[in-house]
């Protein structure tokens, strides 16, 4: 198997990023410790970066925004009946928001910053300039919330799911050093923390990709188990000089998949509009007309 250009192709790509991102250190620096002179800029610098470098090489009709999910208990595609039980859920703040805005609309805007509703979301990535011990489970968690948001989606057919969206952690580098367990082991420990709480998470739920582009990938593929069980496998690579891509072409590759889905390309009309339950206050009468539309 070749597809060595494209390998380094992606590596000469996350080189270029974790460059930049040093320039900026280098410009705005910080005394006596890493990273720039001022912490929330800094953050916001490794997320428009981030956010910038996924733009390059998805498709028209996706973008890389930031903001909420807001999921009406409203009527959706189909018989809408799915939400009748529920109540109207937002998410946390999110740090990038992948979103097919060229077939899903969006509830509010300013600049890149929105609240959407779940239908057109794609993937939701929680960004971090240095990844630390207390950010697995905080991220995980709020991916966790995020991602139940655009649960039970039913595409045109009512009889098939739709594929959730690409749940990622991504930093620039990280600070979590352990030896017993060591570090991917720690942190895959954190995880099952998170999703061993309450009922059985749906594989669609649990987070796809935690990685840091300078250090290494960890990222989840289905598995079955004896009994006939779907279980998530989370495979760990710690980086070596050559393999800068993985992380870069990890994030990429999910967000593709996703929205290539085959249960995606039927477009469904979202919970986008809501009527108060009213009673007919007066009928006008009716026209007769052809059956064709």
């Amino acid at each position: 198997m070749d597809g060595e250009r494209l390998r380094c192709y992606w590596s000469k790509e996350v080189e270029a990023l974790l460059l930049t991102y040093k320039q900026f250190e280098t410009l705005i620096p910080a005394n006596g410790k890493q990273g720039a002179a001022h912490t929330g800029e800094d953050g916001r610098f490794v997320e428009d970066l981030l956010s910038e470098y996924l733009k390059k090489f998805l498709p028209n009709g996706i973008e890389v925004l930031t903001g909420f999910i807001l999921r009406p208990a409203v009527k959706t595609g189909g018989s809408g009946k799915k939400r009748k039980s529920d109540t109207d859920e937002h998410s946390s703040q999110l740090d990038i928001i992948v979103y097919d805005s060229q077939n899903f609309p969006i509830f509010q805007r300013f600049g890149n910053s929105v609240i959407v509703p779940p239908e057109g979301v794609i993937g939701i990535i929680s960004v971090k300039k240095h990844l630390n011990d207390g950010d697995i489970e905080k991220e995980c968690k709020a991916l966790y919330q995020a991602a139940k948001l655009c649960r039970s989606l039913d595409s045109a057919s009512s009889k098939t799911s739709v594929r959730g969206p690409f749940l990622s952690l991504v930093s620039m580098k990280s600070k979590i050093k352990k030896e017993d367990p060591d570090t991917l082991e720690w942190i895959f420990k954190r995880m099952q923390k998170v999703y061993s709480i309450g009922e059985r998470p749906k594989y669609d739920h649990l987070i796809n990709y935690i990685g840091s582009l300078s250090d290494f990938s960890i990222h989840k593929k289905k598995s079955k188990l004896e009994r006939g069980e779907l279980s998530a496998e989370y495979i760990a690579f710690n980086h070596t000089e050559n393999e800068l891509h993985l992380g870069l072409q990890y994030l990429l590759n999910g967000l593709l998949s996703v929205y290539y889905d085959e249960t995606r390309r039927s477009i469904i009309r979202p919970g986008f509009t809501s009527f108060p339950a009213k009673s007919i206050e007066m009928s006008l009468g009716k026209i007769i007309c052809s059956t064709e539309r």
